[in-house]
């Protein structure tokens, strides 16, 4: 499409937005699925037409939907996510051991150049693939060997919310999970290892050298310098330019590094957006002025964009999915 197209999910469904690459006037299509909660809306890189759902109701559970006519008609996919082998357990608030239970997707992920393949992050942390447009899931339980039964749920539970997919090497998945951290597997998600040296949490894991139990809320990389990552930690927001081998803080000047969203530019790698939030008990911008800050240095030094944005007695939040860039040129955010 010569335009852009923003996916949006809603707790009153989702919703369709489509502009030409002006941007200044926008055609809404929804709400879809009205009246459930979308927890993620993704179109397929390799048929843009083709687009996943994972809508949840608290009376109706969990519902996966399939679009092959880019949102216009929709069919129920499969939607049975069994862990596989014994059921395990993972670690509770207050320490103790809880069953490892399924109850929502939170992330899509389709691959790259395969519109039927797509992986599928859930609550209670594990991830999923399907290779028939999402007809049957599978696990990859070798993730859940990364020490599963040490991982505990953040305030939004246990959830697996991010997936990159490596363009450079296909073999190559980057997760995050609240609260366990971040994962790599080399081998197409058969084996796992925790990618979480560097992270710093101090009142929680006063221990350095703990390799799992960082709530981790965002991670984002730029197609072409893969083995960047940018992450947005529950408090930080860092860097590895080792694909997760280590990592370093780059909040420099921002007026809080605490929040939930980070994105890199379509085409500047090293310019990269956040969206500060007061805390983790108030979930609102500094001072009530809502401003994007980008970093043009891969970090460190920040400047806040704040045209068109309200800058007084402005006291929402931004979630991770809620801050995205688009390919055009100027790059939109």
């Amino acid at each position: 499409m010569t335009g852009v197209r923003v996916l949006v999910g809603t707790r009153k469904g989702a919703f369709i937005l489509i502009s030409d690459s002006q941007r200044e006037q926008w055609d809404i299509h929804g709400p879809l699925f009205p009246g459930w909660e979308v927890f993620h809306i993704k179109g397929s890189p390799g048929n843009p037409d083709r687009l996943y759902v994972s809508q949840s109701n608290d009376w109706f559970g969990q519902v996966m939907q399939r679009s092959n006519d880019g949102g216009k008609t929709w069919e129920t996919v499969g939607n049975k996510f069994i862990y596989a082998g014994t059921p395990d357990t993972h670690q509770w608030f207050d320490g103790s051991q809880h069953p490892r239970e399924f109850k929502r997707v939170w992330k899509l992920e389709p691959s790259l150049t395969d519109p039927d393949t797509v992986y599928a992050g859930v609550e209670d942390a594990a991830l999923f693939r399907s290779s028939d447009g999402g007809q049957s899931w599978q696990e990859l339980s070798g993730l859940r060997q990364a020490k599963g039964h040490l991982w505990s749920p953040g305030a939004g539970g246990l959830c697996l919310h991010t997936i990159l997919l490596d363009p450079g090497n296909p073999n190559r998945i980057i997760t995050a999970i609240s609260a366990a951290g971040s994962f790599r597997s080399d081998d197409g998600g058969q084996t796992w290892l925790p990618v979480n040296k560097g992270l710093q949490s101090n009142y929680e894991l006063p221990d350095p050298s703990t390799e799992v139990g960082h709530c981790v809320h965002s991670i984002t990389m730029h197609s072409a310098h893969p083995n960047v990552l940018f992450m947005q930690k529950h408090w930080d927001v860092m860097r590895s330019d080792n694909a997760g081998d280590s990592w370093y803080e780059i909040s420099g000047n921002l007026p809080s590094d605490f929040g939930f969203a980070i994105a890199v530019h379509a085409h500047e790698p090293e310019t990269i957006y956040v969206v500060p939030i007061k805390s983790d008990s108030e979930h609102y911008p500094p001072e009530g002025k809502l401003r994007v800050y980008r970093s043009r240095a891969g970090g460190n030094e920040w400047e806040a964009l704040t045209h068109g944005l309200p800058q007084s007695n402005c006291y929402v939040n931004v979630l991770r999915s809620a801050l995205a860039v688009d390919s055009l040129d100027p790059c939109g955010v």
